[in-house]
């Protein structure tokens, strides 16, 4: 009965000295997995790593020490030549008359009667455009005439008398001292027949001054005034007038382009709103230059049209001459503090810096005034990606192309 026991006893420990001993290995195998895997990626990792600078080295060996083929961009050129290019300054502003003519009051004014044209009329020189009222004028002017009437009675009782009075002097009737009384009398009525004359002359005078007259012929351009409007000489300008119709371009253009301009050089006007183009020349240019905006004017008639507004704006190319050039696109053409500049390739395929002067800037490119030949291979689009002294692989194309 003792033995049991303790049987039973020495039979429970070992079974949990097992089970704590499996324990402990299975922890041991899980940390040596664990530590085995973690070694493993680390070599992984490292065997990748050293053959990728293993490669790059085996690649910077190649093209260091055994001198192979380096990488080089490769940029577009041109080529662009000379050829005549036309000097054309674009320039823009105002429509206006050539002569535009302000027409008022020349008169003491009054009431207007009757307006006989309007805005966008022609008219002739002399031709009546407006008339003031003139009904007093008109009895004044019948009062100067009744005036000349009596001054000129009075002329001829005068010189009846003197007459009759030389008559008699030979026969003593009548002394020399009467006949030069008498002469005096009808010489004082001349004068006051020619007073008369003269102040009904004023009084005509006046009259057709109520007559507003067109001072040339023209077109005219506004009517600022209405029948029953009273006008006087401070009234202003109550028609406008183009003379002869002829308008004109005043284009602003800048101080170093109106230095190239002169008169009678031709010029294409494409006024605002609409694609009809006008031909005209250069009539006069501006002595003076606008000191704020450093730009002066050249003025270009035109021939009258009705889609010339006056006050109207325009724009204007004005050519100027031509001259032998290349010419670039302006993706060429860089600038910065120093100036314009395009980059060209030289003999050795290196870029190399070349400072240009550009001339006139159009649809069609960039004219080179000065820098360049028009045999060089220009870069065709100069950025940021190239500097001088780098080499490069030219490929060219052709300015048509390139345009």
């Amino acid at each position: 009965m003792n033995v049991e026991p303790s049987f039973g006893q020495d039979r429970v420990e070992p079974i949990g000295e097992f089970e704590a001993e499996e324990k402990r290995r299975k922890r041991r195998r899980a940390i040596i997995i664990a530590v085995v895997a973690i070694v493993g990626a680390i070599l992984l990792a490292m065997m990748f790593m050293g053959g990728g600078e293993e490669g790059a080295g085996e690649s910077a060996g190649v093209a260091g020490a055994e001198g192979g083929p380096r990488d080089l961009p490769t940029v577009t050129v041109i080529v662009p030549g000379s050829d005549t290019v036309s000097n054309v300054i674009s320039a823009t502003g105002s429509l206006s008359a050539r002569r535009d003519l302000p027409v008022g009051v020349a008169g003491e004014g009054g009431q207007i009667s009757r307006v006989l044209v309007d805005a966008g009329d022609w008219v002739g020189q002399g031709q009546v455009l407006a008339v003031i009222d003139q009904s007093v004028q008109a009895q004044q002017v019948q009062s100067a005439n009744a005036n000349i009437e009596v001054a000129r009675a009075d002329l001829a009782l005068a010189q009846s008398n003197l007459d009759r009075a030389l008559q008699l002097i030979d026969r003593g009737f009548i002394s020399r001292a009467d006949v030069d009384r008498l002469t005096a009398t009808r010489d004082a009525a001349r004068a006051r027949v020619n007073v008369a004359t003269a102040q009904r002359n004023e009084l005509n005078a006046r009259s057709a001054r109520l007559a507003i007259r067109a001072p040339s012929a023209g077109l005219i351009l506004e009517r600022n005034v209405e029948a029953g409007q009273v006008v006087s000489a401070g009234s202003g300008a109550l028609f406008r007038i183009a003379e002869g119709g002829e308008m004109e371009m005043n284009a602003r253009v800048s101080e170093a382009a109106l230095a190239r301009l002169s008169v009678g050089q031709r010029a294409t006007v494409i006024p605002v709103g609409t694609s009809q183009s006008f031909e005209g020349q250069i009539w006069q240019l501006s002595p003076t230059i606008d000191p704020q905006s450093r730009q002066g004017t050249a003025s270009i008639a035109l021939n009258y049209d009705r889609a010339l507004r006056p006050g109207g704006f325009a724009s204007a190319r004005i050519v100027s001459g031509a001259v032998d050039a290349p010419m670039l696109p302006e993706s060429a053409v860089m600038s910065d503090d120093d100036g314009n500049y395009v980059y060209i390739i030289d003999e050795d395929n290196k870029v190399v810096r070349r400072p240009v002067t550009i001339g006139e800037v159009s649809n069609e490119g960039i004219t080179i005034r000065r820098g360049l030949r028009g045999n060089e291979q220009v870069v065709q689009s100069a950025g940021a990606f190239i500097n001088v002294g780098d080499e490069v692989i030219p490929r060219r194309v052709s300015s048509e192309d390139a345009n």
